[in-house]
């Protein structure tokens, strides 16, 4: 199979990922193999290849949100047939057994694997997964606007449930990439007023013309208080602004994988009042199917720029520089 291969830790500028001609994988006992079709190119990728994730398996092949067909079944294997639509997501795998597993949190799982950072993901012609953290893809959606589904859906729906928006609430996202142009549909679907605060023109304009209610820049305020925001920009130093820009008893959730330093909080301006800060960390797995289910409903239609499996290099630099808006997606089979 090809597949695009990262071997060292490195900028993405210096263009790391090689396409390498591999062996085909072969499906373990409970496992399938999915043919890819397609991989959503996505930020946490970013943050794997330059490694501000910690130490992960090298080499690796990168990309998470995988949409394809199975190919073959593992020993014991009976979930899917041969044929099946099927996505991988980030997480991968769980021990079943742990306190948080137990308690419906296996998100928090110390024993956790990610797809694309333990163990290869979908920037290669095959996959391999476990059929139990696999999950059916609707009929609703073609392969290319399935695969942002499959971690900026499923992250930013996390990210929604854990913002806590009161029915008809107001509602601020922070970054304009792939999550937030997923999680602007739901939110708006579910009949909140929605307000986006991101850098660069094209991200405003589209944020506008996707029925936000008010865009701004960097600095910027929402003109009215806000009932929760989400922070997808990977920048703490936005954390005390959308604290600022809350009503009492607001939330604050703070949706990346990955984040620079905060800053100090002011506790009379920032946090007072009952505001609440959240993190967001990977997602269970109901979280991928009620993400699924709910797109379908509304049903969300991701913005996708296409590049082809060998330019993978090029998608993560113009990612990188806030070039893509909506989702970039790689083409494979």
């Amino acid at each position: 199979m090809r597949a695009m291969v990262l071997d060292r830790i490195a900028p993405v500028v210096e263009r790391p990922l090689r396409l390498l001609e591999l062996p085909d994988p072969e499906p373990g006992p409970g496992e399938i193999r999915v043919r890819v079709r397609t991989c959503g190119v996505c930020r946490t990728d970013l943050h794997v290849i330059e490694g501000d994730l910690p130490e992960h398996t090298l080499p690796i092949i990168p990309g998470h949100q995988v949409v394809g067909e199975v190919d073959s079944l593992g020993p014991g294997a009976r979930a899917f047939a041969p044929g099946d639509r099927v996505g991988i997501a980030w997480l991968r795998g769980t021990c079943g057994d742990c306190v948080y597993c137990r308690r419906g949190n296996e998100n928090l799982c110390p024993d956790s694997r990610y797809t694309g950072y333990h163990e290869h993901g979908g920037y290669a012609e095959l996959a391999v997964v476990r059929e139990d953290f696999a999950y059916p893809i609707p009929d609703g959606f073609d392969v290319l606007q399935a695969a942002p589904l499959l971690c900026a859906g499923i992250i930013g729906y996390r990210a929604l449930q854990r913002a806590d928006v009161p029915a008809g609430g107001r509602l601020a996202l922070y970054g304009f990439g792939s999550s937030a142009s997923v999680v602007i549909q739901i939110a708006l679907h579910r009949g909140h007023e929605v307000h986006v605060v991101t850098r660069g023109e094209s991200h405003r304009r589209l944020a506008r013309d996707m029925g936000a209610q008010w865009v701004g820049g960097p600095g910027e305020s929402p003109p009215v208080e806000m009932d929760s925001a989400i922070i997808f920009a990977p920048a703490g130093e936005i954390v005390p602004d959308a604290l600022a820009s809350l009503g009492k008893g607001g939330t604050v959730a703070m949706a990346g994988i990955y984040m620079t330093p905060v800053p100090e909080l002011d506790y009379e301006a920032h946090l007072f009042h009952e505001k609440n800060l959240r993190s967001v960390e990977s997602n269970t797995r109901e979280d991928g199917r009620g993400l699924l289910r709910e797109a379908a409903e509304v049903p969300v239609r991701a913005r996708v720029t296409p590049f082809p499996l060998e330019e993978a290099n090029e998608a993560l630099v113009h990612l990188k520089n806030d070039e893509i808006d909506g989702s970039a997606v790689l083409v494979v089979g």
